[in-house]
């Protein structure tokens, strides 16, 4: 998915149409972009995703340029790169030292007021107590072995009142998956545990945080998913025809008047990913 949302985010500057808006706003947005490219663009902004006129990253979550933030399991650096833009301090952090030497490519005439690169297993994160005041870890608690001695490690380097961007699969569409694709899917690198929508939330109650927001998101990526394992191809462009087609098909919804209205109903039903924002008592 972190691949898919790099390559969305690539063209998501400027999008005009904040989610409160009226339907009839959102479909022309929306019919503008199915014009201009095949992109699901639409989608990941009407999830609340990549909020350049508000700063938000996530809706509820703002970015700005004197936060400290650490993302944790950067992958390709989607968001990274959106709180670089915002001029925050980015500390990007992930197991894979060539992932991370990407970020720091693609960083390193970026906005950012400072830039931190780690390789880190976070056992421990090599950082100090109460470092940052921002953290983001996106689809990282489903591979690690000790999801909450991997809470206590994000809890311990973030301030008081520091703020949590957390997500996770869904169980609805993990339930398919275990059917459709290969074994390597549910084993280690890959996703070790499915949390259920009570267990993510007792788990991060239980690492001393408070929930501010919940929310799930993603129908367009749960069926991408299941038509990717029929298509037979590696997780990059270009993309098989059934995958593109699919997508066209999506984007065509979102831009009738009640494409948005659609979509919410759908994501509620099979999200791709559950999000949790927390924030660290004071």
């Amino acid at each position: 998915m972190l691949a898919g949302l790099k390559r969305l985010f690539r063209g998501s500057d400027g999008v005009p149409v904040p989610m409160q808006e009226p339907p009839s706003t959102a479909q022309s947005a929306a019919a503008e972009i199915v014009e201009r490219d095949d992109s699901t663009l639409t989608d990941t902004y009407l999830s609340g995703w990549f909020r350049h006129e508000t700063g938000e990253l996530f809706e509820g979550f703002r970015i700005d340029p004197e936060d400290s933030i650490l993302d944790i399991g950067c992958g390709d650096g989607p968001f990274a790169h959106f709180c670089a833009t915002r001029g925050a301090e980015v500390i990007f952090a992930d197991i894979d030292a060539s992932k991370v030497d990407a970020v720091s490519a693609m960083l390193k005439d970026s906005n950012a007021r400072a830039v931190m690169p780690l390789v880190t297993d976070a056992k421990p994160i090599p950082l100090e107590d109460g470092r940052v005041n921002k953290v983001i870890a996106m689809e990282v608690l489903e591979h690690v072995e000790d999801p909450a001695a991997f809470m206590r490690e994000i809890v311990r380097v973030a301030k008081p009142g520091s703020q949590f961007l957390l997500t996770v699969p869904d169980p609805v569409g993990e339930g398919v998956q275990r059917d459709l694709a290969p074994p390597s899917y549910f084993e280690a690198p890959n996703h070790i545990r499915v949390f259920g929508r009570d267990e993510f939330e007792r788990l991060v109650v239980e690492s001393g945080l408070v929930i501010e927001r919940r929310t799930s998101y993603g129908f367009y990526w749960s069926i991408w998913w299941f038509f990717f394992w029929a298509c037979k191809q590696d997780l990059s462009p270009p993309w098989h025809p059934l995958l593109q087609s699919w997508t066209q098909t999506w984007n065509m919804l979102l831009s009738t008047p009640d494409g948005p209205r659609i979509k919410k109903a759908l994501d509620q039903a099979m999200p791709k990913s559950q999000a949790i924002i927390a924030r660290k008592p004071e």
